[in-house]
């Protein structure tokens, strides 16, 4: 494990990217966004929610590469404020928006290793303690505390940060996937390759459910957690798992036949994907000494992440982030977007930035993103598209580059990746592509993989 130094402040310090929150979830399939655009408007005074169009001008019929190319920016952005709007509607007696339209726990306030002391002032203040997560490897505890009957969650975060000024306080915020599956027209072979170059690599994710039955990963090992014993295996997690260490014989991700750490952070629960699961997800995988963690969900800043991600860093673990599919004028998602995590975008095979992927600092490497399939449960596979299956890519390849040169830092990889990247863009590193391509010759392989042809779902 490499180490790296770094100390957690006692407030959460302003971003040197200038970073902005927003309301989180990513853009979902193309035909979701079809079919929620067209949907009756609903009125929920809380989010702040834009005039839709009845439907956004594409034609169904159309590859979806095409379609991306035809909606523009705008209206992605939109989509993803529908997706958001209809999972309040849906959860309305668990879920509500924060301030700023972001989903988030109904009536929890998170307190991130609150003292003994502020515990005492938040319970004689009617504040009830629901729930610890212990977070033993990182030295920290995450404390989930229910306001007082009929108080607000907005002022009960409010009370408590005025109760205890010193203290760390936040929304326990639902993060979600950046990427879209569509099942491919037929299944690929899955006869086994010999010499899988990932073998001996550990990488670990935060994501969906994985199906470790799937012929890919013959040549992983995968760990599972969350979700108790039940195994939930899902596209997404399946497809991001395979996407780093799987084999077949038309298909290979970027570490094949790496041990997989996959910590599912939503198991099928309304609840899935908020910030306390995804803590105890990172604490797993510091306690398992994984030394690269992918994670292909956004969501806004929130200061339990944004300790708990530096926090892993410090004790020299490297995160791989998507960058989100929010559009390029979109406000900074997260985790992505803090200081040390290597913040992940897409690319089609024509080398172009996805037109709804994030772009701005966070940006540190390019991958293929779409015009490729994945693994996805049933022994199936399916095309992809979205940042969320970059991601993955580039941590794979950032695994077998410490492997190949012996780099024991996070930097030295990572440097050593980019002298490997295709400058696109403008000259140098820049807010679309950051430092460039990698992994692209690993997009060929993946589309052929079942001869899938990508299709709006």
């Amino acid at each position: 494990m490499w180490t790296r130094h770094a100390q957690l402040p006692v407030q959460p310090r302003s971003h040197a990217r200038g970073m902005r929150s927003f309301a989180c979830a990513c853009v979902g399939g193309l035909a979701f966004v079809w079919l929620q655009a067209s949907q009756a408007q609903i009125t929920l005074p809380q989010v702040p929610v834009p005039n839709l169009p009845v439907q956004l001008p594409v034609d169904v019929n159309k590859t979806a590469g095409s379609i991306t190319r035809q909606v523009d920016v705008e209206q992605l952005r939109n989509a993803r404020l529908v997706r958001v709007r209809d999972l309040l509607r849906k959860n309305r007696d668990v879920i509500e928006a924060d301030p700023k339209g972001a989903p988030i726990i109904r009536s929890e306030v998170l307190a991130f290793s609150p003292t003994e002391a502020a515990l005492e002032q938040a319970k004689a203040a009617g504040f009830g303690v629901v729930r610890e997560t212990g977070l033993k490897e990182l030295d920290a505890r995450i404390v989930t505390l229910q306001p007082p009957q009929g108080m607000s969650t907005k002022r009960a975060l409010k009370e408590l940060r005025k109760l205890d000024p010193g203290g760390a306080y936040d929304f326990n915020h639902i993060y979600t996937e950046t990427g879209a599956i569509e099942p491919a027209a037929q299944p690929a072979s899955t006869t086994q390759m010999p010499s899988p170059s990932g073998a001996g690599l550990r990488i670990g994710m935060i994501d969906r459910g994985v199906d470790a039955t799937h012929a890919v990963f013959r040549d992983s090992k995968i760990h599972l957690h969350g979700c108790g014993d039940r195994a939930m295996p899902d596209p997404h997690g399946t497809a991001v798992a395979s996407l780093i260490a799987g084999q077949a014989a038309q298909f290979h991700g970027a570490a094949p036949g790496a041990e997989i750490y996959a910590a599912d952070v939503f198991c099928g629960a309304v609840r899935g994907g908020s910030v306390d699961l995804i803590a105890d997800a990172f604490a797993w995988l510091v306690a398992e000494e994984v030394p690269i963690i992918n994670v292909s969900l956004v969501g806004p800043r929130n200061v339990m992440v944004e300790y708990v991600v530096r926090a892993v860093i410090a004790r020299g673990h490297v995160i791989v982030a998507a960058v989100g599919n929010d559009g390029p004028a979109a406000p900074a998602l997260f985790p992505a977007s803090y200081d040390g995590v290597i913040g992940v975008t897409g690319v089609d095979a024509h080398r172009q930035v996805l037109i709804e992927a994030g772009r701005g600092p966070q940006v540190d490497f390019a991958a293929p993103g779409a015009d490729m399939g994945a693994a996805i449960p049933g022994q199936a596979f399916g095309t992809v598209r979205g940042t969320s299956f970059a991601a993955p890519i580039v941590a794979g390849l950032l695994a077998v580059q410490m492997k190949v040169a012996g780099s024991p830092t996070v930097n030295g990889a990572s440097a050593a990746l980019a002298a490997q990247a295709i400058d696109l863009g403008a000259p140098g590193p820049d807010a679309v592509y950051g430092k460039g391509l990698v992994g692209e010759g690993l997009q060929a392989e993946l589309a052929a993989a079942g001869h899938i042809e990508e299709r709006s779902k």
